[in-house]
């Protein structure tokens, strides 16, 4: 048994400054505001399946930033910073439980490291987005976090809704790993209502706690084990759920797991095919999510294998940088030029 310091403890031994809290916030806004359609730009969320080193996270971090100002008018960059990782049965639970990745469990180190790198990203006034599992660890770092998820094999879970209903920053809910929606669906509609539930304060002791909502809740099509659902039939049966329920027609489109049938190139197709939507009109999709990373594919983990290939993932399958780069500014490229066709035919309207 190991004892943890409070949240308190570890936030004041690694405290987030004013600018970086200034940061969040704006962050926060900017993606609800996307969220909701007050943005027109898409949200994109870039990054590793899971993070397992910090020296090729802050990597990917410089250069995502760099793109991310290149890109600016389009998209809105947010890096993924996966450090909990669910598991359908048994393997390597991320970065935040075995940080040194050789079954040690050094929870401890796990929690520093993690919060540590995600201030250090914070630094270069990049946002962050997290998939929240463990409710419990999730006040170690929620308050550097300026988008979450909840997971396929959570987004049914009750703690999980309460979670969401009470977290500070817009929150995707995934559809099931079978890939039914009706359980982001509903998700999105339970977390957006007030909670009461068991948590735990700030200084480590068990409390009442009341969620007031969160009202920038949406869907993240991420396939099903059924085949994908980022075609325009899916996505049009999602926003007619949606909207059953009276809840916004907003949807994030997973371009991994199962919509690229588990093969990270087809990532490239699916983001083509969705941005095409987005350019023929469909204004109900708000983001898209990408597994990248510095280079290509992904490496079996085998504890304490001191010989892993920097910037290639241990979960997931991943795209390289370049691929990453390259496509991003070709849908960047793209929307420019639907911009440039829209304007045209708007001052046409009016001379004629």
């Amino acid at each position: 048994m190991q004892h943890l310091p409070s949240y308190n403890q570890l936030k004041n031994s690694l405290p987030l400054s004013p600018s970086q809290n200034e940061f969040i916030k704006e962050s926060r806004q900017i993606i609800g505001d996307i969220i909701n359609g007050r943005d027109e730009r898409l949200l994109l969320i870039v990054g590793p399946c899971s993070i397992h080193d910090k020296g090729s996270a802050r990597d990917f971090a410089a250069r995502l930033k760099q793109l991310s100002m290149d890109v600016a008018s389009h998209f809105y960059l947010v890096m993924r910073v996966f450090c909990e990782k669910p598991r359908t049965s048994s393997g390597w639970k991320g970065f935040l439980y075995d940080p040194y990745l050789n079954n040690s469990h050094a929870l401890l180190t796990g929690l520093e490291w993690t919060r540590a790198l995600l201030l250090d990203i914070i630094t270069l006034k990049l946002p962050t987005a997290v998939e929240f599992l463990d409710p419990l660890a999730a006040p170690y770092y929620a308050d550097l976090v300026s988008w979450g998820s909840i997971g396929a094999r959570t987004s049914s879970s009750q703690i999980h809704r309460q979670l969401a209903s009470g977290l500070a920053m817009p929150i995707g809910f995934k559809n099931s790993v079978a890939g039914d929606i009706s359980d982001a669906i509903y998700g999105v509609s339970s977390a957006r209502l007030p909670h009461s539930h068991i948590g735990m304060s700030d200084d480590g002791r068990l409390i009442s706690v009341a969620t007031k909502g969160n009202q920038d809740t949406h869907v993240v099509l991420r396939g099903g084990k059924d085949g994908p659902n980022f075609d325009k039939y899916s996505i049009a049966n999602t926003i007619q759920q949606l909207k059953q329920l009276q809840l916004p027609a907003r949807i994030c489109v997973d371009c991994a797991h199962h919509n690229s049938e588990k093969q990270y190139r087809r990532q490239i197709e699916v983001f083509k095919a969705v941005l095409e939507q987005v350019i023929d009109g469909n204004e109900c999709i708000c983001g898209l999510m990408l597994e990248s990373h510095i280079h290509a594919g992904n490496q079996p983990f085998t504890p304490g294998n001191a010989n892993l290939k920097y910037g290639v993932s241990l979960t997931d399958a991943c795209l390289d940088w370049e691929i990453t780069a390259e496509l991003i500014q070709w849908g960047a490229e793209r929307l420019q030029q639907q911009h440039v066709i829209k304007e045209s035919r708007e001052i046409d309207c009016i001379y004629t």
